[in-house]
């Protein structure tokens, strides 16, 4: 068996892979650059990079593709469905961390931290006085997408003595109810009442582009936006304009929409900012859950488990799984 991975797992992860077989790290996340080595291997794994239908072609004996995380908006999950591959996540294997790292950026944004650490370490220790802080105590924290995740971060901003409201589709305003929340009926709504709107919700092609200029501009002046979720649901260049023009007071990004992203990306000199290198998900405790969940269900699809944690249960009607197939 024969595993290429995008970059390497961790120690937990990866020693899972190789007691199984060979294993060849791209260091790379386009498989353009390794398509010889991508023509031979029965399973890829995916931490940073892309996967679509002609890449995929080009990959015969592919069995399984695993993801080190929930999110799979990188891989053509179409393409693999036609072609009987499973496409392996881990759920829920980062929730806590990135419910976490979300009120760590509200949290630096309301004290107003990195500013005020910046410019005392050059000696300006009268940046205290700016009158940017502000207290969480008692504020409307607005949740985009109320599912695991919003809900743990629904969960802690109560413990904070937030107001906590939710808006999602896919939920009642009776489920949100349940889960400790004062539901929004529209995303209008909620980002007109909210001082802290926080983004949780999956990228898809309904929500592309979900938060742009005539939503940032629905905001409250003094509101800020927080975006552990995926980068393309947000404008950057609307974003950008907001900060720089004051129409809100800040943005904490944790998945910009370039990756890696380069120094001269405008979105780094956006004013009042905080930006974390998608980092949300990469504690220990996440990372190895991640690595050890992909390996889990990548090593039962390749002895041909039906694993359950896969981003196309539909896989399993594939003929390739009943027997049908030539």
């Amino acid at each position: 068996m024969k595993t290429i991975m995008t970059q390497p797992l961790c120690k937990e992860g990866y020693e899972k892979f190789a007691q199984a077989g060979e294993i060849w790290v791209a260091n790379s996340g386009n498989p353009t650059e390794y398509l010889e080595e991508l023509s031979t291997a029965d399973a890829l794994v995916i931490r940073i990079g892309h996967l679509n239908a002609q890449e995929l072609e080009q990959a015969p004996n592919l069995k399984v593709i695993g993801r080190s995380g929930i999110g799979f908006d990188s891989v053509d999950v179409a393409a693999a469905t036609a072609r009987g591959i499973p496409v392996v996540i881990a759920p829920h294997c980062n929730a806590d961390s990135v419910a976490e790292h979300t009120l760590a950026l509200m949290l630096g944004l309301a004290s107003n931290l990195v500013e005020c650490h910046n410019e005392a370490l050059h000696g300006n220790f009268e940046i205290r006085n700016c009158g940017r802080q502000f207290e969480l105590l008692d504020k409307a924290v607005g949740i985009v997408g109320f599912g695991d995740i919003g809900n743990r971060v629904g969960r802690l901003c109560a413990a904070f003595g937030m107001k906590v409201m939710a808006y999602d589709p896919y939920l009642s305003e009776q489920q949100i109810a349940e889960r400790g929340a004062q539901p929004c009926p529209t995303l209008e709504h909620l980002l007109k009442a909210a001082d802290i709107v926080t983004l949780h919700i999956p990228l898809l092609p309904e929500t592309k582009g979900l938060i742009g200029k005539a939503q940032l501009a629905q905001m409250k002046p003094s509101a800020i936006l927080v975006n552990c979720a995926r980068g393309g649901i947000v404008d950057e260049d609307a974003l950008i304009e907001a900060l720089n023009n004051d129409i809100i007071a800040g943005a904490g990004i944790d998945t910009p929409v370039e990756e890696p992203t380069r120094l001269g990306n405008p979105l780094l000199a956006a004013k009042h900012l905080i930006f974390s290198p998608h980092s949300a998900a990469q504690t220990k405790e996440a990372t190895i859950r991640a690595a050890t969940m992909c390996a889990d269900g990548c090593l039962a699809v390749l002895q041909g488990e039906q694993w359950p944690g896969v981003a196309n249960p539909e896989v399993y009607r594939h003929p390739k799984w009943s027997g049908e197939a030539n």
